[in-house]
């Protein structure tokens, strides 16, 4: 018998009990009390009770925003768009998206029902197109997501190994596939609570990689010869304008959420309070490890910079291979989480289904396969890690986290009774989703553009 029917059972005997005993006696009021406090902290047909804190609401948020793979291109970014508007935008990007989760967040009981996805939130504001919008966005920054952090994970993993084999004869494409084995296991675990302490490592090891390749960042910077490191835009013009669209693109990438929903769904209550400060705690770790490594590494090796920033780092070599692997850790649990949206679509139609935790766990492992299957072959292919991350956040991450919480906050009718207050917000709103409307297009056209040039240059499945 599944978890579901046993909760119905036992919701059904609570509620029988609460009748049958009557309210003069003041033992059913208790019972009653006692059903309505574990279905407040139950995860909505799961049968599972949400037990997270703030803190885990924090660790889940780093980990799916802050991981290397999103700001170790960052110092690109802004050789691409120059000192002024590389760092209005990396700053403007970071209050957009730390505005937009709070508002994500006072939106999960806006009509008096839990939101527990995504999707239904959408729904709930806009009808069944916006349940299928944000499902066909959240798929694709899942899925690109998912592609672009594997091919980093599997870079880091054959640097760790070519430190020590130089003449090894593994490619990155061995590596692409040992991770996907890897997470393949992972995948097995049930739920985004169940990563909670997997996301822990993974948010130190965000604090790890920041601090060691910022470190070496700077070191690097010192033994270079200060007069060759140049600043200015490089290319033609048409080159530097494709240039700034991709890293318009890269930027939106870099704070990319699409699950915040999801991971409301697992806190205890009052879930609210506790999603404030755990987007607050986890944005207070993206400004610390985000923007001192963008200013770093823009500053130490200016426009030669490279689109992954460990590339560009030479000494010295065992710090290079310790930000490797924290890189590696950290990319583990962020592949996770952005494989969730995916894994409930199968599992709220298969596994729903099926009966006893053996054919659960067989339809699991069967569905989890070919996703990795498939995320695996694509990255192995294609390994064209910066252009992955731009058109991921253009058509991806801008919508979910930028355009639509702008807009269902004012569908919704969350504003302040004060007038002034009440326009401030509108304004805001409007301008935010107008201007990352705009970033959308401009990131989309700038990575097709590029993947273009790549296909051109590299051979599928080429070992970089």
């Amino acid at each position: 018998m599944t978890q579901m029917a046993l909760m119905h059972i036992f919701t059904e005997k609570t509620v029988t009990t609460a009748r049958t005993t009557g309210g003069d006696s003041g033992d059913g009021s208790k019972e009653e009390e006692v059903r309505e406090l574990g279905e407040e902290n139950s995860v909505a047909g799961s049968g599972q009770q949400r037990k997270g804190t703030w803190k885990h609401a924090a660790f889940h948020v780093a980990t799916t925003i802050a991981t290397p793979a999103a700001y170790a291109p960052l110092p690109y970014a802004l050789a691409s768009l120059g000192w002024p508007l590389g760092v209005s935008s990396l700053v403007g990007g970071t209050l957009a998206t730390w505005y937009s989760s709070l508002l994500i967040a006072s939106l999960w009981e806006w009509n008096g029902k839990k939101h527990t996805t995504y999707r239904h939130l959408a729904e709930s504001i806009f009808g069944s197109w916006g349940y299928w919008s944000i499902a066909c966005f959240q798929q694709l920054a899942s899925l690109g997501n998912n592609i672009a952090i594997h091919i980093a994970a599997g870079s880091s993993l054959k640097s760790i190994y070519k430190h020590y084999h130089p003449d090894g004869p593994l490619t990155l494409q061995h590596f692409i596939i040992i991770f996907g084995a890897f997470e393949l296991v992972l995948s097995q675990l049930p739920d985004i609570h169940s990563l909670r302490w997997v996301n822990a490592l993974c948010t130190f090891s965000t604090i790890g990689f920041a601090g060691t390749t910022i470190g070496v960042t700077i070191y690097d910077g010192h033994k270079v010869d200060r007069q060759t490191v140049s600043y200015s835009l490089q290319g033609s013009t048409a080159s530097k304008v494709f240039k700034a669209f991709n890293a318009l693109g890269t930027i939106a990438f870099s704070f990319g959420d699409a699950i915040l929903p999801e991971i409301q769904n697992t806190m205890r209550e009052p879930a609210k309070k506790n999603m404030y400060k755990g987007v607050s705690a986890a944005y207070g770790v993206i400004v610390l490890s985000y923007w001192q490594l963008a200013c770093w590494g823009y500053w130490a090796f200016g426009s030669d910079v490279q689109p992954y920033i460990l590339s560009s780092l030479t000494i010295p070599r065992w710090t290079i291979v310790m930000a490797n692997i924290f890189a590696v850790v950290q990319i583990s649990g962020c592949f996770q989480i952005y494989c969730r949206p995916t894994y409930a679509y199968f599992e709220d139609g298969l596994i729903r289904e099926s009966n006893g935790h053996i054919a659960n766990s067989l339809v699991r492992l069967l569905f989890t396969s070919i996703y990795m299957v498939l995320i695996t072959l694509i990255a192995a292919a294609m390994p064209f890690f910066g252009d992955f991350v731009s058109i991921c956040g253009a058509v991806g991450f801008t919508p979910l986290d930028f355009i639509f919480p702008a807009i269902a906050f004012l569908r919704a009718g969350k504003l302040p009774k004060y007038a002034k207050l009440r326009i401030l917000v509108i304004f805001l709103n409007l301008a935010i989703a107008t201007w990352f409307s705009a970033v959308a297009v401009m990131g989309c056209i700038g990575a097709v553009r590029f993947i273009a040039e790549d296909i051109k240059t590299y051979k599928f499945f080429h070992d970089i």
